[in-house]
């Protein structure tokens, strides 16, 4: 076990150095310069120059290069362009309201959708299954707009219940008055398509040989939907939510914005706006990397979920 982790992470040092590369060019050569764009319309060149100075821009690009590489290895990207403070501070500082609105919801959202489409598997092919993908499909089909404007019109400006928008300092504070009706309507977003996805694989599963023996024996099909089906439809479903884990560090760019909660993908937008290009640089590789570790998770879950799995 310890050998492939560490073989795994030695792997990951030449994709990640090709993610470095990829994204210095993207910054580099096909963004345009920077300097031209904090100076302004009016400016002259001796202005645009000094700016570039200051940036660290008029370099070779390889001594760029191995510049960005020196603030990756040492988590130290200096300071946002827009308003000078540390990148380490900006991502720090706003990375756990993110995480206090998109690890609930995972949670939430992998458990509803599990128990949902094993009790939907129970009745497979009646009118009751039809009629939950039905639903499911006219749920995906509504923009993420739509499920914000109505829940913040009706559950917090007509009923009272949440506050439309804020964020405070406790956490207690900001998980059960401030992020729950985000997380309300990111699981009213996300349960439909997770839904009709473990559907199908748990329903793969039930067509299966072990499970026919299974019924043959006498298995109740509690047990067999609860145990050894649940069981084999784990794979795929760690693979999806696995896969989808590195959202969480930049959240949800819509709901942070309209609720005014100040997280990654809230950060992210404004960064984009105002050309910050250190912290969009910063948080790229960031999610690149988490990524790759979140890949390597997947893989030893596998074995603790089925035995039989070898990681080789």
């Amino acid at each position: 076990m310890l050998a492939y982790i560490l073989r795994r992470l030695w792997q990951m040092v030449p994709t990640m150095l090709g993610v470095i590369v990829l994204v210095f060019m993207l910054f580099n050569w096909v963004g345009g310069d920077p300097a031209y764009i904090l100076a302004g319309k009016m400016s002259n060149p001796e202005q645009i120059a000094n700016i570039r100075t200051q940036l660290g821009i008029d370099q070779p690009y390889h001594v760029q290069l191995w510049i960005f590489i020196q603030q990756i290895a040492t988590f130290n990207f200096g300071v946002s362009w827009s308003t000078g403070e540390s990148v380490a501070s900006i991502i720090t500082s706003r990375l756990g309201p993110s995480l206090t609105v998109m690890v609930p919801l995972v949670v939430l959202e992998t458990l509803f959708a599990i128990a949902l489409a094993l009790a939907i598997a129970f009745v497979r092919g009646s009118l009751t299954d039809r009629a939950v993908m039905v639903a499911c499909t006219v749920g995906m089909s509504i923009s993420i707009l739509v499920y914000i404007i109505v829940f913040q019109y009706g559950l917090a400006y007509k009923m009272g219940i949440f506050p439309v928008q804020g964020w405070g300092q406790n956490f207690a504070e900001n998980l059960f008055k401030y992020a729950t009706l985000p997380i309300l309507i990111l699981l009213a977003v996300s349960i439909a398509p997770s839904l009709r996805l473990y559907r199908t694989f748990i329903l793969d599963e039930v067509g299966q040989d072990y499970v026919r023996t299974a019924r043959a024996k006498g298995v109740s099909e509690r047990r067999i939907m609860w145990v050894h089906v649940l069981r084999n439809a784990a794979i795929p479903i760690i693979t999806y939510v696995m896969a989808n884990l590195p959202a969480v560090l930049i959240g949800s760019f819509l709901i942070e914005r309209f609720f005014s909660i100040p997280g990654i993908g809230r950060e992210v937008i404004l960064a984009v706006e105002r050309s910050d290009f250190p912290v969009i640089k910063a948080i790229t590789v960031y999610v690149a990397a988490a990524t790759m570790l979140f890949n390597l998770l997947a893989d030893l879950l596998y074995q603790a979920v089925d035995p039989r799995v070898q990681l080789k």
